[in-house]
């Protein structure tokens, strides 16, 4: 199974992320963005049933930010920049989950403590993920949580079409939503400090034309770039593997692969089982595995060359 970080031992591959800059004390092997000659036609975003805003207590005009994340990843200072983004925006709001629904007061307060008037942040109960998805095209914005990003989250906001803001940070959890914008195509929406992540956020809040143009590109991005194109990721992530394999195979120590060119293995690519380091071929390698279950205990039924 492939992970999204180290795993803290060097008997394993490193783990495989998308093309984007990594602290240099990370070990990575790297899946190649899609080479831009397939549309993923079959992915294209359905057509989403109308929402409103009203549905959610939300005003009918203005500016309305939102972030669907659980509660805990929202620290101070997060919440201290949303709210200095509330106060340069005119009639603008944040809108959270109630996830879990103790958080609101304690948000709700402190909002309250750096001058954002009441009203202004509006809470929503969670939702069932069609609508989870779905309501998330009457935000205007989505703030990302810097300290630790929306995942899944981030991807739902971006499939619904919505532009995402978010600051680059030194951890994994910190790292996926510049992934994910970067690899969609959209990397002026990523931060490298609260300054910078307050600043898209105002200048996407007051200025219509910008607001609008953003919008639009990300909702085209959808089909057309990497992002969403499960095809092209999972045979890259396929290629990275038997890559991962030949080496293995050849006898070349643990070490991460940093090539971004895809290199296919022919059909009849090499497979190494131990301890006999013969080349045979998969369909010979597999008999001979079958062969090897039925002959020990179970146990110790098949070499572990990993």
């Amino acid at each position: 199974m492939d992970t999204p970080k180290s795993v803290g031992t060097p008997t394993r591959w490193k783990c495989s992320i998308e093309e984007l800059p990594t602290p240099a004390d990370q070990d990575v092997d790297h899946i190649p963005p899609a080479d831009g000659q397939e549309s993923p036609l079959h992915l294209r975003p359905y057509i989403m049933p109308p929402t409103h805003r009203s549905t959610y207590g939300l005003p009918e005009h203005g500016i309305v930010y939102c972030n669907f994340n659980q509660l805990y990843k929202l620290d101070p200072g997060t919440l201290e920049c949303w709210c200095k983004i509330l106060l340069r925006v005119p009639n603008s709001y944040v809108w959270l989950l109630k996830f879990p629904a103790l958080g609101e007061a304690n948000v709700q307060a402190k909002a309250a403590e750096f001058g954002v008037p009441p009203g202004r942040i509006i809470f929503s109960s969670v939702a069932p993920k069609e609508e989870h998805v779905r309501r998330g095209r009457v935000a205007d914005v989505c703030l990302d949580t810097p300290l630790c990003n929306g995942h899944t989250t981030g991807m739902d906001m971006l499939w619904s079409g919505t532009p995402m803001i978010t600051m680059l940070g030194e951890s994994l959890a910190s790292r996926v939503a510049a992934s994910q914008l970067t690899t969609l195509g959209c990397p002026e929406l990523v931060a490298t400090n609260y300054r910078q992540y307050e600043e898209i956020a105002v200048a996407l809040g007051n200025s219509p034309t910008e607001l609008q143009a953003m919008r639009q590109k990300v909702r085209l991005a959808r089909a057309t770039s990497p992002l969403f194109n499960i095809g092209t990721f999972a045979r890259h992530l396929g290629d990275l593997y038997l890559r991962i394999w030949d080496k293995r195979a050849r006898g070349n120590p643990n070490d991460h692969l940093t090539s971004t060119t895809q290199r296919t293995l022919p059909s009849d690519r090499l497979i190494c089982t131990e301890p006999l380091l013969e080349a045979v071929s998969p369909d010979e390698y597999m008999t001979r595995l079958m062969k090897q279950q039925q002959s020990v205990p179970a146990w110790k039924s098949a070499p572990n060359n990993f």
